[in-house]
């Protein structure tokens, strides 16, 4: 079975290349256009990673992933931010929140591919 993954971003280009990437890579992909989005579908499913951009309207990646952290069936599910920022204050945030890896757009698809299979284990 392919592993289902959650990816949140405003950018309706990012999420098309995000989800053609992973879907060719033999991945389930479901879409959210912000964190109040993704924070909802990730309530209603469940997802072996979430991929997400940081800044977005409506709520933002870093709010999103604090409020995943809180639900106890999203505790252990890795989470990617994919975000124009390489701030280290911004990184050492984010993985205080709960993030598991950091890949800076604009992104190489293979890249994108590689961290997946790093942070899945397949």
């Amino acid at each position: 079975m392919s592993a289902s993954i959650l990816t949140v971003d405003d950018s309706a280009s990012i999420r098309l290349t995000t989800k053609v990437t992973l879907t060719n890579a033999g991945y389930s992909v479901t879409e959210a256009v912000n964190g109040a989005e993704g924070l909802a579908t990730a309530k209603g499913s469940s997802f072996d990673l979430i991929v997400t951009d940081l800044n977005m309207p409506v709520m933002d990646g870093l709010t999103m992933i604090e409020e995943l952290r809180k639900l106890p069936a999203q505790a252990g599910v890795p989470i990617i931010f994919l975000t124009t920022e390489s701030d280290a204050d911004l990184k050492a945030r984010a993985k205080a929140a709960g993030a598991t890896g950091w890949l800076t757009k604009p992104f190489d698809p293979e890249s994108l591919v590689k961290i997946v299979k790093k942070v899945l284990g397949r």
